[in-house]
């Protein structure tokens, strides 16, 4: 079975690397809309957007499994996205310090095996506790440039890891891609990338 992840995120390439697959990247270009306010219905509906987008570009008798995925932070229900500019970061950093939030991940998998095509949508969520960070610190860790990119202004596995006083749930969550949970749904779809079954 072949497999295509529709991102161009170098960390969701590495942690899908440890599932030791074999994988194409065909990045999803298009522009998302967003359809739902909850935080873990968005990432849901945002992951089925970019894994559609690649499978329309696909030819249809393909073995193959699409996989979409998005992240968002919430805090308290509200998402934070990818900062708009550096003052815009401090702000987000700044709300989330010294304090818990949640990281939803949502994945889609469009499997097509044996004539058929269907899409199997869902989400993993964890908690992230931050340790109070000084106005100096914010300003410091926001300069490196590391959150410009990131969804509520911090990277887990980067120069934020400092800040970070505990996790509930899945870190590979919280970096881009619950690879954990898309091995146990890939079993529930019937597809064993291990041969143990």
């Amino acid at each position: 079975m072949k497999f295509i992840l529709a991102s161009a995120s170098p960390r969701r390439k590495e942690l899908l690397e440890q599932m030791n697959l074999q994988f194409e990247i065909i990045p999803a270009k298009g522009e998302e809309q967003m359809h739902f306010s909850i935080p873990h219905e968005v990432v849901m509906d945002l992951s089925r957007q970019k894994a559609e987008e690649i499978a329309n570009l696909r030819k249809q008798n393909t073995e193959e499994i699409i996989i979409g995925a998005d992240t968002v932070v919430a805090f308290d229900e509200q998402i934070l996205g990818k900062p708009k500019d550096e003052a815009d970061a401090f702000r987000m950093l700044s709300m989330l310090q010294g304090r818990s939030h949640k990281v939803y991940t949502g994945v889609t998998l469009i499997i097509r095996k044996n004539g058929t095509e269907y899409t199997h949508s869902f989400y993993d969520e964890t908690e992230v506790s931050m340790y109070p960070m000084s106005e100096n610190e914010i300003k410091y860790y926001v300069n490196t440039k590391e959150p410009m990119d990131k969804a509520g202004s911090y990277g887990i596995q980067g120069k934020c890891a400092v800040f970070i006083e505990k996790i509930s749930g899945d870190y590979n969550n919280v970096v881009g891609l619950p690879i954990a949970k898309i091995y146990q749904e890939l079993l529930k779809q019937g597809i064993d990338i291990y041969g143990k079954s």
